[in-house]
């Protein structure tokens, strides 16, 4: 994902391997991920003449953010998780997260 991320085109699969040279991953393994990660919808992709051409289905934010709700839906006690995660906040996620409250609260024009 990160090699989907850093790009602001669509890549093939061809591509992401290119781009993970370092870690020697078979072609085939690097297809196998996409299409997987294409099927949960992760990644969308379109058909370029033969080949798929795979970009991420949201930034990393608006994952990173649905993998967070997700992981508050595993408890019962969402209060409690939803403290636990701001107690281990630094003082400047805390202000950053104050802002973005103070942002929503605002009145709308």
């Amino acid at each position: 994902m990160d090699v989907l991320w850093a790009r602001n085109e669509p890549m093939t699969v061809r591509e992401v391997g290119k781009a993970l040279a370092d870690r020697d991953l078979a072609h085939t393994t690097v297809m196998t991920v996409l299409d997987r990660l294409a099927k949960k919808k992760v990644v969308d992709r379109a058909r370029e003449g033969r080949a798929w051409r795979y970009r991420p289905a949201a930034s990393r934010e608006n994952y990173v953010s649905e993998l967070m709700f997700d992981a508050l839906g595993q408890t019962v006690d969402r209060d409690a998780a939803l403290a636990a995660f701001v107690q281990s906040m630094d003082g400047g996620e805390a202000e950053a997260l104050r802002r973005a409250l103070a942002e929503i609260e605002q009145p709308r024009n």
